[in-house]
């Protein structure tokens, strides 16, 4: 979360990549799949006070987010319910754009093995503590502790993608943009010799 790779996405398509945001993918699943995942939370989040639903009766995926981060059953109940949705969309994206190298911008698509399997390589993007911290409570507008609770959920994401067997180039986000972009240049590279 917030170490930039919505920046890198945006620099592989500069390359001539096709990207798709899998957080995009999500909110089309889970827009696609409302009743169903109100259906499966509002017990739970009536219990801990949290209003799922906004005034306008559509659901608030921020509510959803602090529920289901909080809780790893929930959180994997919403997986069961979404993963398959995102997975259907992405691979219609990858169809779409065959002829061209494909970049799926995503935190947790080791979770998704059948996506995995398409890919080459994983990059991943990385920035230190502080800086993704300060970018996130500027960008999500959200409480600290809801924050550091995001990032100690994804805490072992390197490990999860060294785990799958795609090779794994590491990109440090800890400079400027054009810092960024040269990293970007020197993982492509690398991505050329697999």
């Amino acid at each position: 979360m917030a170490a930039g790779k919505n920046a890198v996405a945006a620099i592989l398509e500069q390359t001539g990549c096709a990207t798709v945001d899998a957080d995009t993918l999500a909110h089309k699943a889970i827009e696609d799949a409302t009743e169903e995942i109100v259906n499966t939370f509002l017990p739970k989040a009536r219990e801990r006070g949290i209003a799922l639903l906004k005034a306008d009766g559509t659901l608030d995926r921020r509510a959803l987010g602090v529920l289901v981060f909080s809780d790893k059953t929930l959180l994997a109940q919403q997986e069961a319910i979404v993963y398959p949705r995102v997975i259907a969309l992405a691979e219609h994206f990858i169809a779409e754009h065959k002829e061209r190298t494909v970049a799926l911008n995503a935190t947790v698509l080791y979770k998704t093995p059948r996506l995995m399997q398409q890919c080459t390589a994983t990059l991943f993007v990385t920035a230190p503590y502080v800086k993704r911290l300060l970018r996130a409570k500027k960008r999500d507008c959200m409480p600290l502790c809801h924050i550091a609770a995001r990032f100690r959920a994804q805490r072992t994401l390197h490990a999860e993608y060294v785990a799958t067997g795609v090779p794994v180039i590491d990109i440090n986000n800890n400079g400027s943009l054009e810092k960024l972009s040269a990293s970007v240049a020197r993982a492509l590279e690398k991505l050329e010799t697999i």
